[in-house]
């Protein structure tokens, strides 16, 4: 079947429909910088292209560090007026700028899909997610304040700044910055460099028009880190990303005494032991793979009792052969309907040759290669570019000494492992020295509660997976997965104001010598 671009989804059309909503913004040709209260069109517009067919988009225009630098300065003078401004009338700029965002649902939206390759129905999610998030906190803050008790919480002394990664830029990062805005904090915010910026630079053209004293630049991290996380004067640091640049954040930090919530990787795992129930897993499974497991989130290894395998590998299979995957604006027929897919690209072409890479590595290592699709099983325009795309693929046995064998692929890579002992389970379980989710399939309900107080996950689901969270849930994580407070809910104001202690309020978090973990 030959397939189409939906009419007016095109990227050229996108861009447009950007110049009319926001044209302080973007220029025809590059994207403008947020820095000094004003759009500017300062920074080199590096190249770039869109996962969905490799086609070139303008770049995030990068900065250097005296232009880092300036923002920055102008970003704390800025906190000095808003930290004073009454709460009303904070709640009334964050809640115009919700109901701004919200008019542009749909552009938003379509940006995420052509940037960072989300289907049209996740991208929507991610949207909303952060639109529904923050009507949530503006009902609550005033409790979460205290503000009618004798000691209210009060603002940081200083902005907080935000380094997110690309994949979730709506329902994490300006989730956060508007919570972060309504609490009293002035914010900086850097695009991340693969991707979302152009979603980013349309919602904060649209934060800064309902009078948000928000900053929003592009860089290269190790040219600005300094400025966004070193520079007397900021509150807080907001990081999310890989374990590698979180340490060096961490490391920048650790004579600062400032307050951080980094979010880092960590390898979540499901166990499977004496369990039945392989219908509701089925269905856990394959909602796993949307967005192409690039989540923090994600679930990519299994560990799984070696007389379970058969009825595992049955049901693992199946839900392999049903995900629909490919390009997430080609339709049939023009009228038609966005394709209803699991996941499109991954970030770029570079990504998914990794994975490839990563794949035939195991099986030189003598990993059984169990599954590995190819891309006749996607739907795609003909004579697209399709070298950010990969089919799922799985692993049985992976070397010890694999890449991935303590880390996560953040891509459609499974590695399986096989056990015959608790042990033996939580060894496979822990193997990433810490992470954010971990699940365990069962129908013991006493092994469950057994084994669970012994993984390395801050959260834990039996026979169900866990994530982030919305609203009031709590987010964090143990181990070499976090560091700093843990956010969601109350927790994320209270780690984005002071308490009556002030600077020296304990906050409850992954810190060195606490063991302050909640209940899961």
């Amino acid at each position: 079947m030959t397939l189409v671009l939906k009419p007016g989804t095109s990227w050229s059309d996108t861009y447009a429909r950007c110049l009319a909503a926001a044209p302080e913004a973007f220029a025809p040709d590059r994207l403008l910088n947020l820095v000094r209260g004003d759009w500017h069109a300062v920074g080199a517009p590096g190249e770039h292209s869109t996962p969905l067919d490799g086609s070139p988009i303008p770049g995030p225009p990068r900065i250097g560090i005296q232009e880092a630098d300036a923002a920055v300065r102008f970003a704390i003078a800025e906190h000095a007026a808003w930290s004073r401004t009454p709460l009303d009338e904070r709640r009334a700029r964050v809640s115009a700028a919700v109901d701004a965002l919200a008019a542009q649902r749909e552009l938003l939206a379509m940006l995420l899909v052509w940037e960072i390759g989300k289907p049209w129905r996740l991208a929507c999610a991610d949207v909303d997610r952060c639109l529904d998030g923050v009507r949530w906190y503006l009902d609550e803050i005033d409790r979460q304040l205290g503000v009618a008790g004798t000691s209210p919480r009060t603002p940081l002394p200083g902005p907080v700044s935000n380094i997110a990664s690309w994949n979730y830029p709506m329902s994490v990062q300006v989730h956060a910055e508007l919570v972060q805005l309504l609490a009293g904090n002035a914010v900086v915010a850097k695009t991340p460099s693969q991707g979302g910026f152009h979603c980013l630079t349309l919602a904060h053209a649209l934060m800064r028009r309902a009078g948000l004293p928000v900053t929003l630049l592009s860089g290269m991290g190790n040219q600005i880190a300094d400025a966004l996380i070193r520079a007397p004067g900021l509150g807080a640091l907001a990081f999310v990303g890989g374990r590698a640049n979180g340490r060096r954040a961490a490391t920048s930090l650790a004579d600062l005494n400032r307050r951080h919530f980094l979010e880092q990787e960590g390898l979540n795992a499901w166990g499977v032991w004496d369990f039945s129930d392989w219908p509701t897993l089925a269905a856990h499974l394959r909602k796993g793979f949307e967005y192409a497991k690039q989540r923090c989130t994600a679930y990519p290894r299994y560990v799984v009792q070696r007389r379970m395998f058969p009825q595992f590998l049955e049901t693992y299979l199946g839900v392999l052969g049903s995900l629909r995957f490919g390009h997430p604006l080609a339709v049939p027929e023009a009228d038609a309907p966005l394709p209803e897919l699991d996941f499109g690209p991954v970030i770029h072409a570079a990504k998914a040759a990794e994975l490839h890479r990563h794949f035939d590595e195991a099986v030189a290592g003598r990993a059984v290669p169990l599954h590995r699709g190819t891309l006749a099983d996607g739907v795609f325009l003909d004579g697209q570019d399709t070298g950010a795309y990969i089919a799922p693929a799985a692993l049985l046995s992976p070397p010890r000494s694999w890449t991935l064998q303590h880390s996560e692929p953040f891509g459609p890579l499974d590695s399986i492992v096989l056990v015959d002992t608790e042990a033996e389970l939580l060894a496979g379980m822990n193997a990433g020295n810490g992470s954010l989710v971990a699940s365990i399939a069962t129908d013991d309900a006493e092994f469950a509660a057994r084994v669970a107080p012994d993984l390395l996950a801050f959260k834990v689901g039996i026979n169900k997976p866990r994530s982030r969270g919305d609203r009031e849930e709590v987010f964090g994580g143990l181990g070499a997965s976090w560091k700093g407070a843990f956010v969601g809910g109350d927790l994320l104001v209270q780690a984005v104001t002071y308490g009556p202690e002030g600077p020296e309020e304990k906050l409850y978090g992954n810190f060195p010598g606490y063991s302050l973990y909640p209940a899961r």
